[in-house]
């Protein structure tokens, strides 16, 4: 299994960054997909998620209305537009899958057993 991260970079606050997943080796579209993120010397935090259908999507507060996940089960990708930018979104973002994540689980870490290797987002202000 393997999932590959792009789409990171520097921008300014405000501006908008499109962060793309691509996953091969399993059956992604029967996957729960998600993305986190992981500051300097903080924890790695949820910061969206949705089911393999992709209906429903859910975020953490701090993002809320400024990012967008979706996914693309014949391309096996799971994507995140990032808009409105803030210096505090300065992180590794994380793409994940699992196969069993449900609602009372899928903002913990734990819930996942595949990750990408992370790519970076700078915010400068």
């Amino acid at each position: 299994v393997q999932l590959q991260a792009s789409g990171g970079g520097l921008v300014q606050a405000g501006g908008s960054l499109r962060l793309s997943c691509a996953a091969s080796g399993l059956s992604f579209r029967t996957y729960t997909a998600a993305w986190f993120r992981q500051a300097p010397g903080n924890e790695r935090e949820f910061v969206a998620a949705l089911f393999r259908s992709g209906v429903n999507t859910y975020y953490a507060d701090s993002v809320k209305g400024r990012f967008t996940i979706s996914r693309d089960n014949t391309e096996n990708t799971v994507n995140l537009r990032t808009n409105s930018l803030k210096p505090e979104d300065t992180a590794v973002y994380y793409c994940a899958v699992a196969p069993r994540a449900i609602l009372s689980t899928m903002r913990s870490v734990d819930a996942y057993d595949y990750w990408g290797q992370g790519t970076q987002v700078t915010v400068s202000s």
